[in-house]
């Protein structure tokens, strides 16, 4: 009797082990702030990536404010965790580098995904569109409602963001090129912290009373700047444009402070690095010319700096938002 007790508890084990519940792989997705609407969402795809591969755990974390001292804290706790993989989006290109370097050290894969990390830091990288395609929508958008030009400034994320950083410049390039009556006065940061960038808004309005456009390629200083220009009553004479979730932003087209705003899907975002990341951990190498599937989204190939560029971005105005503001 006893020893049929102890073969059906070893059975028993045995097939808890063998559990989907216990996951074999833990693939941390570090964000540079929790909190963030948009991080929320790609959360939302890495956790049904992780249903899919079946012995995968996502573990969601980041720092309270967006700072790379912050970021490093998270990853050396996950280096204690001994995680199998880090996946995160950067809040400084370089300073997060060390730490990165140490956990690859370790065994531990790493890639950076929406705002990257110096390739010395990490093994792959996943922008979410192009950059120069980003930096020109996003001046398209300010310039595709005004037809005589004017003043625009751009309100941007951490002055360290890496993506926002290359966006922004890839912007500068194209305005004399192909949007010359654009004269872009400023670019200010408001650290994708919502208090700021109310502050930053302000601080554009004030200084610069011919500004017809701000440009925020940050899902929250967009938000920021278009419920000033809603406070301040100059709908209709300033333009609140970038890069937003349909979600938190439909008020504001719905309300005239926008007429349009661009941003690719978060979800599916989240979801691929998840994917990605766990190929590493599977043995897949990443290497310039290597191509990776992404699930459901398709598939990816690295260029030279082990980079890769998922789908353009998408244009949400009245015609549209209602409908993706359901979605994310």
């Amino acid at each position: 009797m006893k020893l049929l007790k102890l073969l059906a508890a070893t059975t028993a084990v045995a097939a808890m082990l063998a559990s989907p519940a216990f996951a074999q792989t833990r693939i941390a997705l570090v964000v540079k702030s929790l909190g963030n609407g948009f991080f929320d969402a790609a959360n939302k795809g890495a956790q049904e990536a992780a249903k899919e591969l079946g012995d995968v755990e996502v573990i969601y974390t980041g720092p309270t404010t967006a700072t790379a001292e912050a970021q490093i804290e998270v990853v050396n706790s996950l280096i204690a965790q001994q995680v199998d993989a880090i996946a995160i989006s950067a809040n400084d290109p370089d300073a997060l580098v060390p730490v990165l370097k140490r956990a690859m050290d370790r065994g531990i894969k790493v890639i950076s995904w929406d705002s990257g990390v110096a390739p010395e830091g990490r093994m792959l990288h996943l922008n979410p569109s192009d950059v120069n395609l980003i930096g020109e929508t996003i001046v398209k958008l300010a310039a595709d409602y005004l037809p005589e030009g004017g003043d625009v400034a751009i309100l941007s994320a951490a002055s360290t963001a890496t993506n926002q950083n290359a966006w922004i410049e890839a912007a500068k390039k194209v305005i004399p090129e192909k949007y010359p009556n654009i004269n872009l006065v400023a670019t200010v940061y408001g650290d994708d912290d919502s208090v700021k960038s109310t502050e930053e808004a302000r601080g554009l309005i004030s200084a610069y009373p011919d500004l017809k456009a701000i440009i925020a390629p940050t899902t929250v200083g967009v938000v920021a700047a278009a419920q000033v220009v809603t406070d301040q009553d100059l709908i209709g004479k300033i333009n609140v444009t970038g890069l937003a979730l349909p979600s938190e932003f439909k008020q504001f087209i719905d309300n005239g402070a926008s007429q349009a705003v661009a941003l690719w899907n978060p979800i599916d975002l989240g979801y691929s690095a998840v994917y990605l990341a766990n190929a590493l951990v599977d043995g897949e190498e990443a290497k310039p010319g290597a191509t990776f599937s992404i699930g459901k989204v398709g598939e990816v190939t690295l260029d030279d700096t082990n980079s890769a560029a998922m789908a353009a971005p998408f244009q949400f105005d009245k015609s549209n938002i209602e409908e993706f503001s359901k979605i994310y």
